[in-house]
């Protein structure tokens, strides 16, 4: 069934309406959405660092095994040769086995360096991990308390954000898919989030431009749907201060005839 102008734009309203409310539910909340997130990832990071360095500490440990291994391996050897040493039938078989004895003592020494620069840098990369562990536990009781604190707020107002958001479900399907997507584009790009305004005390109602009398005349008439030329918001309605004028005007007459 086709909808009348004056029909899309009740509608449009409506949304901008709900919508409004939601942003309102959103602005008490504040940042702390955003926080949590925030702190969220900040945690995730430091989770992500102290594992990173105990995955290194591991190499650290698998290379100070290793060279321990070598050790052995060239303490073997040195008493080997030692033995050989005492059959050598010549001076060169004698300095040759000597000259295996020094290769494998040196090899003793550089092992022992390595194993002596390994424990420092555990004992460094302990130290950044307690570091960062200490850092990542004051960031989660934060995170705690963030969360309670937006659970809290949330929780005052979760009943009525579900029914607004059920409504705004209801509205969303009585909206052509073109009009809903120049809807959401103009919220999106508008400051206060408003796409849907009237015109009030003869100005827009979302950047407070003039908006010409004939263009007023034709936004009553809601034959065709009329955007602000100054922000492009959509004007739905012309809010008439007439009659609140007219009212002032006797309340001031009454209590002149009073006095």
């Amino acid at each position: 069934m086709e909808t009348t102008i004056a029909q899309r734009l009740d509608a449009l309203a409506k949304l901008q309406s709900i919508d409004s409310k939601l942003d309102e539910i959103a602005m008490i909340r504040g940042a702390l959405p955003f926080e949590v997130m925030d702190l969220e990832d900040e945690i995730a990071g430091y989770q992500t660092r102290i594992t990173k360095i105990e995955s290194e500490n591991q190499e650290i440990e698998n290379s100070v095994t290793h060279n321990k291994e070598a050790i052995k391996n060239a303490e073997k050897l040195i008493q080997k040769y030692a033995e050989q040493q005492m059959n050598v039938r010549n001076n060169r078989e004698y300095d040759a086995i000597t000259k295996e004895i020094e290769l494998q003592q040196l090899e003793i020494q550089i092992c022992e360096k390595r194993i002596k620069e390994a424990y420092a840098a555990l004992e460094e990369k302990k130290e950044s991990i307690d570091g960062t562990r200490s850092i990542l536990n004051e960031r989660k009781k934060d995170l705690d308390s963030k969360k309670h604190e937006l659970n809290v707020i949330s929780s005052e107002s979760q009943e009525e954000e579900q029914k607004l958001i059920k409504s705004r479900e209801k509205a969303i399907k009585t909206i052509e898919d073109r009009l809903l997507k120049s809807y959401t584009k103009i919220r999106n790009n508008a400051k206060n989030k408003l796409a849907v305004v009237a015109v009030k005390r003869g100005a827009c109602g979302g950047c407070f431009n003039v908006v010409p009398p004939q263009r007023q005349a034709e936004v009553r008439e809601k034959k065709k749907l009329i955007v602000c030329e100054h922000c492009g918001r959509i004007l739905a309605d012309v809010e008439e201060v007439v009659e609140e004028v007219e009212k002032e005007k006797k309340k001031k007459k009454t209590t002149k005839k009073k006095e």
